[in-house]
């Protein structure tokens, strides 16, 4: 058996993106690729994205669960607006890009889990076909 008890407010900055962005699955021992999930928590300022640009991943699934603040998610259809304590599933091959508009006047702050933890994510350009 094994647990891991882990605080985000404890953790370093997970990579070099310029969000805040800390690595749960990763502190707790689980690898970045090829786990059956990552979890990782943003704080995203105003104007900030999550993650990569436009992209879609051909395995993972993402969760976007907003634990403080409103998110916006753009996607070729629409753009949803996720408030606290709402979630937001995003399906294989559906593009999307989670943001903090830039005239927002507070942080948001997300847990973000995608299962499998693969590097799947693809650029995605509007008015591109979907796949």
């Amino acid at each position: 058996m094994g647990y891991h008890l882990v605080d985000p407010d404890d953790l370093d900055q997970w990579d070099d993106r310029p969000a805040d962005v800390r690595s749960l699955s990763v502190a707790a021992g689980y690898d970045y690729q090829g786990s059956k999930l990552g979890v990782r928590v943003y704080e995203l300022a105003p104007g900030e994205q999550s993650g990569l640009a436009y992209h879609y991943h051909d395995e993972q699934v993402e969760l976007f669960f907003v634990l403080d603040g409103t998110l916006h998610v753009e996607t070729p259809d629409e753009e949803y607006v996720v408030e606290t304590g709402q979630a937001l599933f995003v399906d294989p091959g559906s593009p999307q890009r989670a943001f903090n508009p830039e005239d927002a006047t507070e942080p948001v702050r997300i847990l973000v889990v995608g299962a499998p933890s693969v590097d799947d994510g693809h650029a995605y350009e509007p008015g591109e076909a979907e796949e």
